[in-house]
């Protein structure tokens, strides 16, 4: 009998060790890249597989970097690049391609300048391209070429999937060419729903800290320090559901806290921008700051047909609350356009403003719900604890 016992047990192990190899190779099943990785001159294009970055290794981004259609690049925890290049050195993901960040609160991925004295707009940024509608030709169903890295984005696949983005740090990155060229820190140009972004820190970059071009992708938990233009953006018709925003101005320039646009160039153009915010807040450089440096000192600028929801709002230190400007956009207020649950905690010296097409000046007071119990994106004007230990510049 214990023989007997004895030579089951033995089976049993036999099978489960032979199940879990096979399990572990399913799991490590992908194929690997031909792309080469060269850490001191990193830069090319990865056309196929996937390539894995090492925690151990700092990276020189020297170029632009590209990820096309069916290739994956993935950045495990504690990973730096440091971006040497200038503005020529960036990270593009093309349509089909994705980025799989796997930082940590511990240990986050940073993306930064590799110059000793560090400044902005060292190195491009981060620039993401899906398949996700945007409104550059009304419907939904267009595509257009990014500004940056001149890539295919927009169609009609609004659960496109580029990867996932957890705990990651962008710094010193952007450049602002002209009004129709920009860098960002990371810029989100038509991109799905199926895409992962929390926990993502765009910290002193010369343009905006992020900005959303079209698309449907869902935030949680980011951050915009003292980047030099705004510290949000959307255009082209997003709307995106998110959570826990939190940008602040700083180091002497930059502009609004968000500027919200549905399209430049079609007012009306479908699908409409209407994102959700859900916790935000936004510090500004005060009411009376220098109008040479802060030309455009508002928490909110919404205009151009945009729509938007955002609820539990905390704004401290600007010239203007939130302004809304044109027609299309004054006709969504109280409805379709609404700031809820909001706290204009100090220094605000005007809550709301609005200005017609004709430059006419509206009543838009309807657009903002005052409490006096928001908490923002979770400790009012100071650091949230979800942003403890991975981000910097508070």
């Amino acid at each position: 009998m214990k023989n007997s016992i004895v030579k089951l047990i033995g089976i049993v192990t036999l099978s489960a060790g032979l199940f879990a190899s096979c399990s572990s190779d399913n799991n490590n099943d992908k194929p690997k890249s031909t792309f080469v990785v060269n850490a001191n001159d990193f830069k090319g294009t990865i056309t196929d597989g996937e390539v894995v970055l090492d925690a151990a290794t700092t990276y020189k981004l020297t170029g632009k970097l590209q990820v096309n259609s069916g290739a994956t690049l993935t950045i495990p925890a504690g990973t730096v690049i440091q971006g040497v290049g200038g503005t020529s050195a960036y990270i593009a993901i093309a349509q089909g391609g994705k980025i799989n960040v796997n930082g940590t609160a511990a240990k986050p991925v940073i993306m930064t300048s590799g110059l000793t004295t560090k400044a902005a707009g060292d190195w491009g940024g981060l620039v993401i391209c899906g398949k996700a509608p945007i409104n550059r030709v009304t419907g939904g169903a267009s595509t257009a070429q990014s500004e940056v890295a001149d890539l295919t984005y927009g169609g009609t696949v609004a659960n496109d999937n580029s990867g996932v983005i957890k705990y990651l740090r962008i710094e010193y990155a952007g450049a602002a060419f002209n009004t129709e060229k920009e860098f960002n820190a990371l810029s989100f140009f038509g991109v799905g729903s199926g895409t992962v972004v929390e926990n993502v820190q765009a910290f002193h970059g010369s343009d905006d800290g992020f900005e959303f071009f079209g698309g449907t992708v869902n935030t949680s938990n980011l951050v915009a320090i003292g980047n030099e233009d705004d510290q949000f953006d959307w255009t082209e018709g997003w709307s995106g559901t998110n959570t826990n925003w939190y940008g602040k101005l700083a180091f002497g320039k930059g502009n609004r806290g968000i500027e919200a646009d549905n399209f430049e160039f079609g007012f009306a153009n479908t699908p409409i921008a209407n994102p959700t915010i859900t916790n935000m807040t936004l510090v500004g450089p005060g009411s009376t700051a220098d109008a040479t440096i802060y030309t455009e000192n508002q928490a909110i600028k919404f205009r151009r047909g945009t729509k938007g929801q955002i609820s539990n709002v905390v704004l401290s230190g600007w010239k203007t609350g939130i302004d809304v400007e044109n027609d299309e956009t004054i006709a969504f207020v109280p409805t379709a356009l609404k700031v809820t649950n909001v706290l204009f905690a100090a220094d605000i010296a005007a809550e709301t403003k609005g200005k017609k097409t004709d430059a006419s000046s509206a009543d838009v007071s309807a657009v903002a719900v005052k409490s006096a119990t928001a908490t923002g994106a979770g400790a009012g004007v100071a650091q949230p604890t979800w942003a403890a230990g991975w981000t910097v510049g508070f």
